[in-house]
């Protein structure tokens, strides 16, 4: 049994991964043989990520409030807590808290062998590009909203 006391700060997300305000809580970290890593993420209103994905898929399980989530050429999905959405690996999706709504999720997925969370971000409209110019676009799902990427 190994028991890790809390050292971490609550950090806040990078501007290059998240708009808005958003906090994360390490959970877990890549131990070897294990390649799982975790974090509690706290988004403010209207606060998401870009979208992203990850090379051996993601668990996002809701705690707290009211999300959405969207996977590329789908549909943008209203969460709440108990619902556990999975992205599968490779899977470009992005995920947040409703303009109105703050939202905490626990996130969770295994790196990749080189040790990344994550591939990089693309755009729905195709090719890879930087994760700052490619955001999904706030979004009410009773407002008729897409979600779709603004790049360039």
């Amino acid at each position: 049994m190994q028991i890790t006391r809390n050292g971490l700060e609550t950090m806040a997300g990078s501007g290059d991964w998240f708009a808005g305000n958003v906090y994360i809580d390490v959970v877990s970290t890549p131990s070897p043989p294990s390649r799982v890593m975790g974090g509690v993420v706290h988004f403010a209103p209207g606060a998401r990520t870009a979208w992203h994905t990850h090379p051996v898929g993601q668990t996002v399980f809701v705690t707290e409030g009211v999300g959405l989530c969207q996977r590329e050429g789908g549909p943008v999905e209203e969460v709440r807590p108990g619902d556990r959405v999975y992205f599968e690996p490779g899977e470009n999706h992005w995920h947040g808290a409703t303009p109105r709504r703050f939202n905490t999720q626990i996130a969770y997925q295994e790196t990749d062998d080189a040790g990344g969370p994550r591939t990089g971000v693309r755009c729905p409209a195709g090719g890879r590009i930087s994760v700052s110019s490619c955001w999904p676009t706030p979004c009410l799902p009773r407002m008729g909203a897409t979600g779709q990427c603004r790049c360039g």
